[in-house]
């Protein structure tokens, strides 16, 4: 698989669990220097914060780095009003806002909080007829309309609009979801969960995809959620054994597969700082090493 040549970039999975100093682990990430501040969207789990007002928060209480939803949950979210959400945001920050999105899963606990459950077919659907919505209230134009099955627009007024560009990065998995994520997506927001495999086999179905829709499959991004241990001793498994270890996988991911962004889930501030210390730098001089 190709390197599409992007710039290696790193994020922080901040889980929202309201007892955590959730602001303070925010800009100790910053000051790290990592990229991009991640939260994960699940409304109805009683123990979390809501994602997009801890966005809120974590960019009035920081000034430079990323932030994204990772991923928001659609069903619980009426697309014209994240899009509004994401502008507001996106402008208030400076231009530090991306857009992860998910079909949505856990349709009993969606469904408990007044979400509409969907079989795998409308999710994709309604997915489908999000983005183009969201694009439609970012576009600045009046009058808006869009008669979906699942979202309408009858005559909105869009605006204002966002500070920059904000990417539609995609939480996909299945064949069709990626045939979606290949034809109208800026962005793909896997996780990595456990084997490398499932993912690389993910990457072939997307860049086939592309082909197929007629893009270039390096006008995707791929952002890749990342979960293991930094450790003193030998290499245990997949992203669990010491930061050279580390260094090999991740620089393997870019050149190899095509990722530009690693999103980091990790327990611990000794972790969280052993990873841009010891693995980041080095996987940005590798990468560039190959590329030369």
């Amino acid at each position: 698989m190709p390197d599409y040549g992007r710039e290696v970039r790193f994020g922080y999975f901040l889980v929202p669990d309201a007892d955590d100093p959730l602001v303070a682990t925010a800009q100790r990430v910053e000051q790290l220097g990592f990229d991009y501040v991640a939260v994960q969207d699940h409304p109805y789990q009683r123990r979390y914060v809501d994602t997009w007002t801890l966005l809120s928060v974590v960019a009035g209480a920081t000034s430079r780095i990323g932030l994204f939803p990772d991923v928001a949950n659609l069903p619980l979210r009426p697309p014209a009003m994240l899009a509004k959400a994401a502008a507001s945001l996106d402008r208030l920050s400076g231009g530090r806002v991306e857009l992860g999105l998910g079909a949505g899963a856990f349709w009993d606990a969606i469904e408990a909080f007044d979400g509409e459950r969907r079989s795998p077919g409308e999710s994709l659907a309604a997915l489908a007829e999000a983005i183009e919505v969201i694009r439609k209230v970012w576009s600045g134009e009046r009058n808006l309309r869009y008669d979906g099955r699942y979202h309408r627009l009858a005559g909105a007024q869009s605006g204002p609009t966002p500070a920059h560009e904000i990417g539609i990065w995609l939480g996909a998995y299945g064949p069709r979801a990626l045939r979606l994520t290949a034809r109208v997506a800026d962005g793909w927001v896997p996780s990595l969960r456990g084997e490398l495999q499932p993912v690389v086999d993910m990457v072939h179905r997307l860049d086939d995809a592309a082909g197929e829709a007629g893009r270039d499959p390096g006008e995707i991004r791929r952002i890749l959620n990342v979960n293991g241990t930094i450790t003193d001793g030998p290499t245990a498994a997949y992203l669990k054994g010491p930061a050279d270890h580390w260094v090999g996988e991740l620089t393997g991911l870019v050149v190899e597969h095509g990722f530009d962004t690693f999103v980091l889930w990790a327990e611990g501030d000794d972790q969280v700082a052993r990873f841009a210390e010891e693995v980041a730098p080095t996987v940005r001089e590798q990468v560039a090493s190959r590329r030369r």
